[in-house]
C-alpha cells in the first residue's frame, strides 16, 4: 500500500471533531455558570471588632528605628535630623494590618497652600476611616505638611500625614527605649543669618500665616529676633517685632463695613 492509501485509511477511521456549523439564525448558547456563594471567611483572618483587630496590629508591629538621616539647607540655615521615611513605616505595618484584615482607606482631605520664599507650603488635614474584618469602623484624622519648589508638595504633605497617623495611632517606637528621639533629631546650624530676608518674606502678601509663626519660633531660637531693620514705612524696628505685627495683622478680622453713610438727598426733600 502506498503512502497516500495508509494516509487516506487512516483518516477514515477517525472520527470527525470538526463541528458542523449552526443553521442560519441560530446561535450557540454556552453551558451555563454554576451558582457560586461565598460563604466561607476571610483566610487567616480572625473575624473580630475593629477595635480588636487594631490592637492586634499594634501588637505585631514592635518599633520602627529613626535610623534614615536626612539634611536640609537653605539660604538661612542647615538642618541635620534622623526620621522614618514612609518607605519603612509601610513595610512595618502593611504585613501586619494584611495579617489581622484591617484596611486604612483615606475618605476626606482639606489641603491649604501659601508659599514659603520659593517654596509652596501645603497643608493638609485628612480624615481616615480604620476598617475592620466585620466592616466596622473607626474614625481618626491626621495633618502632614509639605514644601516644595515644584509640584511634590501636596504629595509630601499626604505622605507625612499618613506616616504621622500610623506611628501615632499604632503608638510606634523607636528601638532605643533611652533616647527620646523628637528631644534630640534636630541640630540646627547656623551657616548665615540676614534679617532682611526674613523682613521681605514677612511683608510679601503671599506668605501664609503658618509661616509667619516658624519664622518667629526661628528667630527665638536663633536669638536674633532684636536686630533692626527697616519696615515697609521706612522706620526701624526690631524683625521680631515686625514678623509679630504682620502676624497680627492678617489674623485680625476685615473692618466692619460703615453702615451710617449718608444718603444723598433728593430734590424737594430736607435741605433743600
Amino acid at each position: 500500500m502506498s503512502l497516500r492509501d495508509r494516509v487516506a485509511a487512516d483518516a477514515a477511521d477517525q472520527p470527525n471533531t470538526w463541528a458542523d456549523p449552526a443553521p442560519a439564525g441560530q446561535v450557540d448558547e454556552p453551558d451555563e455558570l454554576p451558582d457560586i456563594e461565598y460563604t466561607a471567611p476571610i483566610v487567616d483572618v480572625d473575624p473580630v471588632a475593629v477595635h480588636v483587630a487594631w490592637a492586634r496590629v499594634m501588637r505585631d508591629v514592635k518599633s520602627i528605628a529613626k535610623s534614615a538621616r536626612a539634611e536640609i539647607k537653605t539660604e538661612k540655615s542647615s538642618y541635620r535630623f534622623n526620621f522614618r521615611g514612609i518607605d519603612m513605616v509601610l513595610n512595618a505595618v502593611g504585613p501586619a494590618l494584611r495579617r489581622h484584615g484591617v484596611m486604612v482607606i483615606p475618605v476626606k482631605t482639606e489641603a491649604t497652600y501659601g508659599t514659603s520664599g520659593r517654596m509652596r507650603d501645603v497643608q493638609v488635614r485628612v480624615t481616615y476611616e480604620i476598617r475592620g474584618p466585620l466592616g466596622d469602623v473607626i474614625i481618626a484624622q491626621s495633618v502632614g505638611e509639605g514644601l516644595d519648589t515644584g509640584e511634590r508638595g501636596t504629595t509630601k504633605a499626604l505622605t507625612t500625614a499618613y506616616r504621622n497617623f500610623l506611628t501615632t495611632a499604632l503608638t510606634i517606637p523607636t528601638e532605643d527605649p533611652k533616647v527620646d528621639p523628637d528631644r534630640v533629631n534636630l541640630e540646627r546650624e547656623e551657616t548665615r543669618f540676614n534679617p532682611l530676608t526674613y523682613r521681605d518674606e514677612a511683608l510679601n502678601t503671599r506668605t501664609t500665616v503658618s509661616r509667619l509663626s516658624q519664622m518667629i519660633q526661628e528667630l527665638r531660637a536663633l536669638g536674633r529676633g532684636g536686630e533692626l531693620v527697616q519696615n515697609e514705612h521706612g522706620d526701624e524696628e526690631k524683625i521680631g517685632n515686625l514678623l509679630l505685627r504682620v502676624r497680627k495683622e492678617r489674623t485680625a478680622p476685615p473692618p466692619a463695613a460703615d453702615d451710617d453713610w449718608p444718603e444723598p438727598a433728593t430734590p424737594g426733600g430736607e435741605g433743600q
